[in-house]
């Protein structure tokens, strides 16, 4: 069939064609921000999964459904090298210029930017990558301590002020979040929590890996009562053939219900891959409908290419002390798996292992889904890691 009117869109946080089995979410969200505008309490959401199951889709729908109700948002990603307060001071920048332009915020957005002056200037030398336009110059004593905690509280009240004068709301979406630093992270659930109190209209939506709930857990104890923590995982059988099938039907082009059980098994529902089926799938057929055979003949194209563009990004930043470890993992199943048993498999003492497992876990690649255990983040990483390492003598021990 033509490649050029192929539906399917995978890529990393590309919007697919049909955000399917997340209506529940997407709704209790709006609900939130809604009860947050009218100044009534309402939890920010931090939304936790494994990767390739939508949750950088899922987040900046979120964003945009709000922003169509007139709710002032900010979009970040988080990256390992950056800091949080230089990630926020632009983005903060633009919204508090935004609110300006609303007759009864406008002085109250203004203090807002000379807020956010003092703040960038108090913290550059601790933060030597604020970079940020100054449109006001700082009020003394103005979010300017040098304190993050502080400085950052002040800041978010200022803002959260001018949103509500507004009669608005100001919703901070952050994915990665895992990536934020404990102590940045430790400010920001501070100064949620203190607009929360205030019932200032300013909130967060977060995404990012499961490690999250306990890293917010020990950056601050409240923050389990200051955050929702939905968890998204892989599509439920029904949700998934809605989301493979309803976009090829739109270009008039159906699927055998063999073949989408088939693509449904090996991808085991995850959002991802099953763009990733779906498009190889589309592309080895020549009419519709799409055949088990199509799919099966589709398989081969369809792993290379999560091998390349899906694993193996992940896989290449590993050292090889770290690769032996998770090959371990992966000879033992999809886990989760206990830390002894994996030492046991490589003949080292788990002690000794400890310092590759913390690499692996703030490298974003396992966590601990309860004390003692290691799991992926990344689904199927087991089999790709079978593929990448069959005959390698993998289980030698000699230290780094």
């Amino acid at each position: 069939m033509d490649p050029i009117t192929n539906p399917y869109a995978p890529g990393a946080g590309t919007q697919p064609p049909e955000l399917a089995g997340r209506e529940a979410l997407r709704e209790a969200v709006r609900i939130a921000i809604a009860r947050l505008r009218l100044g009534r309490p309402a939890k920010s959401m931090i939304l936790v999964g494994l990767r390739g199951v939508g949750k950088t889709v899922l987040l900046e729908r979120m964003r945009l459904d709000a922003e169509k109700e007139g709710i002032h948002t900010l979009r970040i990603e988080t990256p390992e090298s950056r800091s949080l307060p230089a990630l926020l001071a632009p983005q903060l920048r633009l919204a508090l210029l935004r609110l300006s332009r609303v007759e009864s915020a406008k002085e109250y957005a203004q203090q807002g930017l000379r807020a956010l002056a003092g703040f960038a200037t108090a913290l550059k030398v601790k933060f030597g990558d604020i970079e940020v336009g100054l449109d006001l110059e700082p009020e003394p004593g103005l979010a300017d301590n040098g304190d993050l905690e502080g400085d950052l509280t002040a800041l978010l009240e200022q803002v959260g002020v001018a949103a509500r004068e507004a009669k608005t709301a100001l919703v901070m979406c952050i994915d990665e979040l895992q990536y934020v630093q404990e102590e940045e992270l430790s400010a920001l659930i501070s100064a949620l929590h203190r607009c929360a109190l205030d019932r200032l209209p300013v909130s967060l939506i977060g995404a990012g890996l499961p490690q999250l709930r306990g890293k917010a857990g020990s950056a601050k104890s409240y923050a389990e009562r200051l955050f929702d923590y939905p968890e998204v995982g892989p599509l439920s059988e029904s949700d998934a053939a809605t989301a493979l099938v309803k976009p090829a039907e739109e270009e008039g082009v159906s699927y055998e219900p063999q073949a989408v059980q088939e693509i449904i098994r090996h991808t085991r529902g995850y959002p991802y891959f099953l763009q990733e089926w779906g498009k190889h799938a589309w592309d080895v057929a020549t009419k519709s409908p799409i055949t088990l055979a199509d799919v099966r003949l589709a398989a081969r194209e369809a792993i290379a290419a999560l091998d390349e563009s899906f694993f193996r990004v992940r896989f290449d930043r590993l050292t090889p002390g770290e690769k032996r470890y998770i090959r371990a993992m992966a000879e033992l199943g999809p886990g989760p798996h206990r830390s002894g048993d994996i030492a046991a498999l490589l003949g080292r003492e788990v002690t000794s292992l400890a310092p590759t497992r913390s690499n692996l876990i703030n490298k974003g690649m396992i966590y601990s889904p309860s004390h003692g255990d290691t799991a992926f983040t990344v689904p199927l990483f087991d089999e790709f890691m079978k593929r990448s390492m069959p005959q390698q003598d993998w289980r030698h021990t000699e230290q780094e």
